[in-house]
């Protein structure tokens, strides 16, 4: 028989599906925008995209203008849905958001300039979103600056605004007085602009209350498993499995150390499993601080994360070489990874899958 030779990420569409529909029961009578940004998390945006507009997706949101190129291109004519680009009009990107017919989310009034004058002199009328800071200092016009574009007829000509839209800093803390300043500030933003579209929660953001979610919801980490309030949630199913086999078994005795320096000593008699798969694979070194696989029905403990091998204590398990540790999936969550790696899961999802093989459930 012959053995695994390298680690394989299953991307289950079904749980994609199953977590797109509970985020959008939370939000009744509003149109849902998936972010499938950073190639759909690490996890392949064509893929993801065309289940999710099977399931009834509105459009999409990417980060970059190749993420948006690429993500029309995977779509075909026969999934004509609207892509917005967060990182704007940069300059010299008009022809090719004209060409992939993507809609910018402009950011500051030198894009919004520049917006207007690609329309002026290319005499096409560009689709646009507007995004006004609320709060997060990150991306966005301010307050004041949505005021004098919302107050001067010229400042979107050539344009055709289709939404405006804010960012929740804090959302994964309901009780965050932050939650409730932002939506009174968003409050004055929908005023500023009646009629047009409105979208302020992410996957966080949807959960805290009616208030949040307007017209469109933009569900992120959620739809692959992370829990809005970054612990687990049992609605929610794991979409990413992430396995490695066994290649090594071997008993280390107390005293002894395992892997590079002097740091991890062995304090007792024990079995270890090495697995081929390391940060290089995406394992975030870290997460040896708590981190855990999943092999024969129960939790084994990370003992060190190196570039290719991660060693596991898996005490007496009936293990065998070749056997597959799960390192990510329903059976290792990952908040929890992202807790012990001291991150978000957000991070530990983009970083998976660089070599290994892939597989896709669910496909249409």
């Amino acid at each position: 028989m012959s053995l695994p030779t390298s680690a394989r990420l299953t991307i289950d569409l079904d749980a994609l599906a199953h977590n797109f529909a509970v985020l959008r029961a939370q939000a009744p009578g509003a149109d849902a925008a998936p972010v499938i940004k950073a190639d759909g998390y690490g996890l392949g945006a064509g893929p993801l995209a065309r289940r999710l507009w099977a399931e009834g997706a509105q459009g999409f949101f990417v980060a970059r203008l190749s993420e948006g190129e690429n993500l029309r291109t995977a779509l075909g004519a026969e999934h004509p849905a609207t892509i917005y680009v967060l990182d704007g009009f940069l300059a010299g990107s008009g022809p090719r958001l004209a060409a992939a017919r993507l809609t910018p989310v402009l950011s500051s009034l030198p894009q919004i300039e520049a917006a207007t004058a690609f329309a002026a002199a290319s005499g096409h009328v560009l689709s646009v979103a507007l995004q006004v800071d609320t709060g997060m200092n990150r991306q966005g016009l301010t307050l004041a600056e949505a005021r004098a574009v919302a107050q001067s007829g010229d400042r979107l000509r050539g344009l055709d605004l289709r939404l405006v839209m804010s960012h929740l800093g804090s959302a994964t803390s309901p009780a965050d007085p932050r939650n409730q300043l932002q939506l009174g500030r968003f409050a004055q933003v929908r005023n500023l602009f009646p009629g047009v579209r409105a979208s302020f929660a992410a996957s966080a953001g949807i959960m805290l209350g009616p208030d949040y979610r307007n017209d469109l919801i933009r569900p992120g980490i959620s739809l692959y498993g992370g829990g809005p309030e970054e612990r687990p949630d049992p609605r929610l199913r794991a979409v990413a499995k992430f396995e490695a086999p066994i290649l090594y078994i071997r008993n280390v005795e107390p005293g002894e150390m395992i892997g590079y320096g002097s740091n991890t000593v062995i304090d007792k008699p024990t079995r270890i499993a090495v697995v081929g798969a390391g940060y290089a694979d995406g394992i975030i070194r870290a997460s040896r601080n708590g981190g855990y696989g999943w092999l024969a029905g129960a939790r084994r403990a990370v003992i060190i994360v190196t570039m290719d091998l991660i060693a596991l204590d898996i005490g007496d398990a009936p293990a065998r070489i070749g056997d597959w540790v799960e390192l990510l999936g329903p059976n290792v969550l990952l908040d929890d990874i992202a807790t012990a790696a001291g991150t978000v899961a957000h991070e530990c999802l983009v970083r998976l899958g660089g070599r290994a093989e892939r597989i896709y459930l669910g496909e249409v």
